[in-house]
């Protein structure tokens, strides 16, 4: 499967995906713009199959229906907001295998937290994960918030249950590109993270802060905080008693990136 990244230039850096399968169908993921979307999507070639939705938020959906005027795409979502959506035509459950032909295949992830309703997309070739579009629910080196119809306690059920197991090769591609903030939030909470220290000046160094990032499961679990939580670093600097659970941990951690 080949899978495009399209950073979008506006303060939120939304990061939109184009899917093409070995069979031809293109599934587009949480378009901000068919302005900018279709001129990629046409020079892929293929017929666009479906829209697909990880959450409701109007950053997420906002190119919906120019994409399904121009296209006659379906639009997939989560199956708690297909009332929220517009033009939404099915609602995906958790667990639901999509298959899309020789080997290829995405499973539906239900992924609470960001919002009641979120969902993740794994990208799979003959079962095994090779990515995960995770939306809000996981960055490079971060996690969603819980602002906007979230909760963090959720959020960290989702993250310990579902997204932390993943395999170290799964390939990362959240719905923002918020890398370089959530770099020095790590370091912040835990200055001798060489690893985190060392990405940050090769991002900056290469002038890369430009364009998109992408890092793995394995890179996440050496530099992402949020999978840090038995890091005595963190731990100390959130000054928690010794019996502080994992889940203290993360909740402190996220309280404090609301307002970092």
């Amino acid at each position: 499967m080949e899978i495009l990244t399209h950073s979008v230039q506006n303060s939120l850096r939304n990061s939109n995906y184009l899917l093409k399968t070995r069979s031809g169908e293109i599934f587009c993921v949480d378009p901000w713009d068919a302005e900018e979307l279709a001129p990629m999507i046409d020079a892929l070639g293929g017929q666009l199959k479906a829209v697909i939705n990880t959450h409701e938020h109007f950053d997420h959906i906002r190119g919906n229906e120019e994409l399904v005027r121009r296209y006659g795409c379906e639009v997939w979502v989560h199956y708690h907001a297909i009332q929220k959506i517009p033009k939404a035509t099915r609602g995906l459950q958790a667990l639901e295998r999509i298959e899309l032909g020789n080997g290829e295949s995405l499973l539906v992830l239900d992924t609470p937290g960001h919002t009641s309703s979120h969902l993740c997309l794994l990208v799979q070739e003959n079962d095994r994960a090779i990515g995960i579009l995770s939306g809000d629910t996981l960055f490079n080196a971060g996690v969603g918030n819980c602002h906007n119809g979230g909760d963090p306690e959720t959020l960290y059920e989702t993250i310990v249950e579902q997204i932390y197991p993943l395999a170290d090769e799964v390939v990362i591609y959240p719905g923002h590109d918020y890398l370089l903030n959530n770099l020095r939030f790590t370091i912040d909470r835990e200055p001798h993270n060489l690893r985190a220290q060392e990405l940050l000046k090769e991002i900056v160094s290469l002038g890369s802060e430009s364009r998109q990032t992408l890092t793995t499961m394995g890179l996440e679990r050496e530099i992402n905080t949020f999978f840090r939580l038995d890091s005595l670093e963190i731990r100390s600097g959130l000054k928690l008693s010794a019996e502080s659970s994992n889940k203290d941990v993360f909740l402190a951690l996220r309280k404090l990136r609301n307002n970092w």
